[in-house]
């Protein structure tokens, strides 16, 4: 039989593999808005967002985009009573074929502090 402390570790361990595979980084809140994708080289995309948090977010698109490709995204928040025009750079985590295009997620980088805050608050 093994100690506590083996069934514990291995707990971590499994914990620690399924984080791995979600990919996520941090909380998520349903968003459904339209947005732009701007791949760095490449025309805007028009996205549907589905989800937002303070590491990322994922959107729905009508082509593939690569993974590890960097570009902004432009979206709408709506928080305090009004709506906000939030720009970010991004990287793309991955990109995945699905019945309503390709989900990208994509994981925010360097965030300013008024995007940040912006994210915190709509979190609420």
């Amino acid at each position: 039989m093994s100690s506590h402390g083996e069934f514990v570790s291995t707990m971590h361990r499994e914990k620690r593999n399924t984080v791995s595979v979600e990919q996520r980084q941090g909380a998520r809140k349903i968003l459904r808005a339209k947005a732009m994708l701007v791949i760095d080289g490449a025309g805007p995309v028009a996205a549907r967002t589905l989800d937002v948090g303070p590491g990322g977010m994922a959107a729905v698109i009508a082509e593939p985009v690569p993974t590890g490709k960097q570009g902004k995204v432009l979206f709408e928040l709506f928080y305090d009573g009004a709506a906000h025009i939030i720009e970010a750079r991004v990287s793309v985590s991955h990109c995945i074929f699905s019945s309503a295009g390709f989900k990208v997620g994509l994981t925010f980088l360097q965030l300013d502090m008024a995007v940040s805050s912006a994210i915190s608050r709509f979190m609420r």
